[in-house]
């Protein structure tokens, strides 16, 4: 069976480290050569809520990509996600890229439109996979970062999981 590269995006307001420390714990579990990036702190986008902790994660996978999107669905339940009384959002788990593929499938659009967008999405990518050539705009993530004009702020923090410090710079 042929293994496909995904890249993640992983990001949670409430009980952050707890739910990314989950969402990591799981996705070990299904994914084969997983990478993390650096977390960063930034301000919600789009919604009104506290400080988010972001982080992208790259890794091999044998699964369709709907049947992957499918279990990261699981993953963000098991986390608290759809609870009809959740305050906040514990984990986010959104496919970024799947292999070279550029177009919607079954309602899931990918590249996802947030790389261009998001410096929390954009910035831990292109230090994660800087030569990663992004398939609708064939640049790599490093210069499309370089010339990406961004208005949001991101601080990095110190994050610890399984042992891996995820922190910029080694902070």
């Amino acid at each position: 069976m042929s293994l496909s590269t995904v890249y993640l995006g992983l990001g949670s307001n409430t009980e952050r480290e707890r739910h990314l420390c989950a969402g990591l714990d799981a996705l070990a579990g299904i994914l084969s050569d997983m990478r993390c990036s650096a977390v960063f702190e930034s301000q919600a986008v789009g919604i009104k809520s506290g400080p988010f902790f972001n982080l992208v994660v790259s890794g091999q996978t044998d699964m369709p990509l709907l049947e992957l999107d499918r279990r990261l669905k699981f993953i963000e339940a098991d986390n608290g996600r759809y609870a009809p009384d959740r305050k906040g959002l514990p984990l986010d788990i959104d496919v970024l890229m799947f292999d070279d593929l550029n177009g919607t499938f079954d309602g899931l659009v990918l590249p996802r439109a947030e790389i261009l967008k998001n410096a929390f999405v954009l910035w831990p990518l292109s230090l994660l996979a800087p030569d990663l050539v992004h398939p609708g705009q064939g640049k790599v993530m490093a210069q499309l970062w370089r010339e990406a004009d961004i208005q949001q702020v991101l601080a990095p923090v110190p994050f610890e999981w399984r042992g891996l410090q995820l922190t910029p710079g080694g902070a």
